[in-house]
């Protein structure tokens, strides 16, 4: 018996035997509401004598699975926005990787990728080169591979 529930959405059409189910499971019910489809293949009668005990029947489209997030979806993009990265939260968080990339491309708005902290620093690489030094010199200064130097050059 769930005494704080006052409204609730069914999925199938009413009967006499749901309503009492229904009035016994849900004391302080004021509302029902179901989709147009169930509604009208619910008996006027039905309807009417809910409505003498208070009870409103309504429409209401009621589409799609609700979110499973639990408040990890902000605990993951406040820790990306910090510049964790996937593995990095996923270990924090104890949750698997696949979900925080998961939450991750379900939010790409809300994360810009740039605030990431990065590997390298870009202006340092990108300085030497205006100073005259080739990649594999910048490479073989800063440690860094090779690849990496002609990635943050090529990158706009």
């Amino acid at each position: 018996m769930d005494e704080d529930v006052t409204t609730i959405h069914i999925t199938e059409v009413l009967s006499s035997s749901l309503i009492m189910d229904l009035i016994d499971e849900y004391p302080n019910l004021c509302e029902i509401t179901c989709s147009p489809s169930v509604y009208e293949r619910t008996s006027k009668n039905y309807i009417d004598a809910l409505e003498q005990l208070d009870i409103e029947v309504n429409k209401k489209y009621n589409w799609g699975a609700k979110s499973q997030t639990n408040g990890e979806e902000k605990t993951v993009l406040d820790l990306a926005k910090q510049g964790l990265n996937a593995r990095e939260i996923s270990e924090k968080l104890d949750m698997k990787l696949n979900r925080v990339y998961y939450l991750l491309r379900k939010n790409k708005d809300d994360v810009k990728f740039d605030d990431y902290k990065r590997k390298y620093d870009y202006s340092e690489v990108r300085a030497l080169k205006e100073d005259g030094l080739k990649p594999k010199e910048i490479s073989e200064k800063l440690n860094i591979p090779l690849r990496s130097v002609y990635y943050i050059l090529n990158k706009k």
